[in-house]
């Protein structure tokens, strides 16, 4: 039987999970159907999908990892990655986003702009791919971001879907294979999103930027649209 699997290269502080689930539990909630099967693997402990399972899609989750670290899970993600059938459904999310480009000819580094955190706005560019994925025509996407690196090279073999000046490769397309990918997070509400960054205040990012975080999340996300895109795109 084919599944999804989702590539769980991380997890929430213990005291948020215990709240909101870990990140392969709000995937699993947000793109659940009836047809669908889901497996999960702790990617980050070295677990990965087999050469002889059927995968109707992938998902790759959010870390607190750089891709450019030097950890085995993650080489060994990439090297699988590279490995993997172009016609396979592919969607990364932060981490996820940024081990794509690194695996298909892209380069990720922790940006010299900082600390990226709040609900950031990215205008879509690709119109006609941003339609044939959404049910509704945007001309941005406002979604919660947490990090600091970036890919800073896309890959020539993926189109810019939407980005801001603080993060130009918000979102790629891959023309040589089936796969899409997004530096923001639809799959936090936004109380997750607010804790999360609550969190890290004053020890991990600054004050100011928390607080500056924490007020754009009156701007209101649209975080369900980006989700509906993911799910069109898994079954397709």
């Amino acid at each position: 039987m084919s599944y999804i699997a989702i590539l769980e290269t991380g997890v929430p502080p213990e005291e948020l999970s215990e709240t909101y689930g870990t990140y392969a539990d709000m995937f699993r909630s947000h793109l659940a159907a009836p047809e669908r099967q889901f497996r999960v693997f702790r990617t980050m402990e070295g677990e990965l999908p087999g050469p002889d399972d059927t995968l109707s899609g992938v998902v790759i989750t959010g870390s607190p990892a750089g891709v450019y670290e030097d950890h085995a899970w993650i080489s060994e993600l990439i090297g699988w990655l590279r490995g993997l059938d172009a016609q396979v459904p592919v969607v990364g999310i932060c981490f996820g986003h940024q081990v794509m480009a690194q695996a298909w000819g892209g380069h990720v580094e922790k940006s010299d702009r900082g600390w990226g955190v709040g609900l950031h706005e990215y205008t879509i560019h690709d119109n006609t791919l941003w339609r044939e994925l959404a049910t509704t025509d945007l001309s941005s996407i406002r979604v919660a971001v947490s990090h600091q690196d970036q890919v800073v090279r896309k890959p020539d073999t993926a189109v810019v879907l939407a980005g801001s000046d603080f993060t130009p490769y918000g979102a790629l397309a891959y023309t040589d294979r089936k796969a899409i990918s997004f530096q923001c997070h639809p799959e936090f509400c936004e109380n997750f999103a607010g804790d999360l960054w609550m969190s890290r205040r004053g020890w991990r990012i600054s004050e100011h930027l928390v607080d500056q975080a924490m007020d754009s999340l009156k701007a209101g996300t649209t975080r369900d649209h980006v989700l509906a895109a993911i799910s069109r795109f898994l079954a397709a």
